[in-house]
Formats: structure tokens, sequence, C-alpha cells
């Protein structure tokens, strides 16, 4: 679905930020763009939970650090409602979004302060495009599986795909925001993974384990005992000599399958 696809007007926004300035400059960007329907402003945690539980909004621009209920406090409880509103994230801290990794809560964007009009639009556009699926696989002649866009991959959220996750460098201590769509697989190295993403490489500290265990329900699958993929940037599946498999993914990289791996990578595709 396209921003083409949708109606006019056809979000309703909830922005809470707790520094009245920036929330009227926010509230401009947001009003300005064709696809917002209406803007409801809230200076403090507490006043915009009275407002979620009298309204139903599609999105809410929340900034991370504010007296009282913040940012991050207000999403923990807006994640346990039925059907809890997309959410963007905007502050002036980048470890902001540390915090929201941490605790899970999957925000569809993380924009930085102050918030540009092309920042602003792209969140829209994430919020629209938030029901998106992708996936999907026909054998071909060779034995190899080519995966094609119109079938998703079992047990994946697709909503869930393009949340930020924040990467901590570990040299210089700044942290770069990456949407996991971008990630094409994750290596083990000792103490470390290595992320491998459409922007670049990134080894930080900890276990392909935990990150299996956390980003299954995203699309990533343990296809050998050093490599995580993310079954949603896949092209192909190649089998390989003594039964094991090698996943080509859309840039070009390729992920060895281990052999005991191959029947399951194949029920999950539903080849």
């Amino acid at each position: 679905m396209s921003i083409e696809a949708i109606p006019l007007g056809s979000l309703k926004v909830l922005a809470v930020d707790d520094e009245r300035p920036a929330l009227e400059d926010l509230a401009r960007l947001l009003e300005s763009s064709s696809v917002v329907v209406k803007v409801t402003l809230a200076g403090a945690g507490d006043e915009a939970l009275r407002l979620l539980a009298e309204e139903r909004f599609d999105v809410v621009f929340l900034d991370v650090r504010m007296p009282g209920l913040d940012g991050l406090e207000l999403a923990v409880v807006l994640s346990r409602f039925a059907e809890p509103p997309d959410l963007v994230f905007v502050s002036a801290f980048e470890d902001g979004a540390v915090g929201a990794f941490e605790r899970d809560l999957h925000p569809l964007d993380y924009l930085m302060k102050p918030v540009s009009r092309s920042r602003v639009e792209q969140a829209l556009n994430r919020v629209l495009n938030s029901g998106q699926a992708a996936g999907a696989g026909a054998i071909t002649a060779t034995g190899a599986v080519r995966i094609g866009s119109d079938h998703p991959v079992p047990g994946s959220p697709v909503s869930a795909t393009d949340d930020i996750i924040p990467v901590e460098h570990q040299r210089g201590g700044a942290t770069r925001l990456l949407s996991r769509s971008t990630v094409l697989y994750i290596k083990a190295e000792g103490d470390y993974v290595r992320i491998h993403s459409d922007s670049g490489r990134f080894l930080v500290r900890g276990s392909l384990s935990d990150i299996e265990q956390r980003w299954r329900p995203h699309g990533f699958v343990r296809v050998h005992r050093s490599y995580l993929a993310n079954l949603h940037r896949a092209v192909e599946i190649r089998p390989e000599l003594g039964g094991g498999a090698t996943v080509v993914l859309s840039d070009g990289s390729e992920v060895p399958v281990a052999r005991r791996q191959v029947a399951d990578l194949r029920r999950r595709l539903r080849m």
C-alpha cells in the first residue's frame, strides 16, 4: 500500500511533548501533511493517556523524556492496549532509542530534534505502510528456490519488520539507528555479533542466541550455528553437495545453511 493509495487526510495523530515550542513545531509539520486528518496535542504523559482512553489514534508522536509519566513508560502502557496505536519516538537524545529497544517497544521510527518536514513525512509513510507483507517461494528448474514478493514468511508479523533498532558503535560511543528490515543477516564472532545491513556492517557485543529469541517473530531464522538470516530479504535457497544449502540475499550475499536446518527452513517457507 503506497501513500497514493491512501485517502487524503486519513491519519489521526496524537503528538506528546512537555516542551510547548517543540510540540507546536511538530504540530505544524503534521498538520501540513496531506495524509493527516487530525492532530491532537498533549503536554504530558498522563494527559496523553487520558486522551488515548477517550479516542482512538492511528499513531502517537511521543517525546521520550518528560517529567512524570515519560515517553517510554507511556509506550509500555500503550503496548497493553487491545489495539495499540503505532509509535514514533521524538527526542533530542540518541540514547532514548536504546531504552525503547531494551523494552522491546517496537517504534516505527525515531526522530531527532529539531524535527524536519522530510523526516515527519518518512515517519507517516511508515505508518501508512506498516501492514505491508513480504516474502515467498517457487522452485526453479535447477532445484534452487526463488523467493518472490507476494508470499509472507510464516509467523512473521509484518507490521514489526520496519522497527528502528539502535546499534551502539564500539568506538566513539555514538548510536546508529537502523531499520530492522535493512538487516540482511547476523554472524556470531566470539563475544560479539556482526550485523550486516544495507548501510554497512556493525560489530556489537551480544550473543546470537539472544538475538535469535528476540528477532524470531520478525522473520530472522537460525540457519547455521553462526548465522541468523532475514528471510524477508532472501531471494534464493540453493542446495549444496552434502545436503546443506545456501541462502542468497537480496544484495547478492550468501549465508550457509546447515544440513540439519534445511528441512526446517523449507517448512518455514512452505516449500
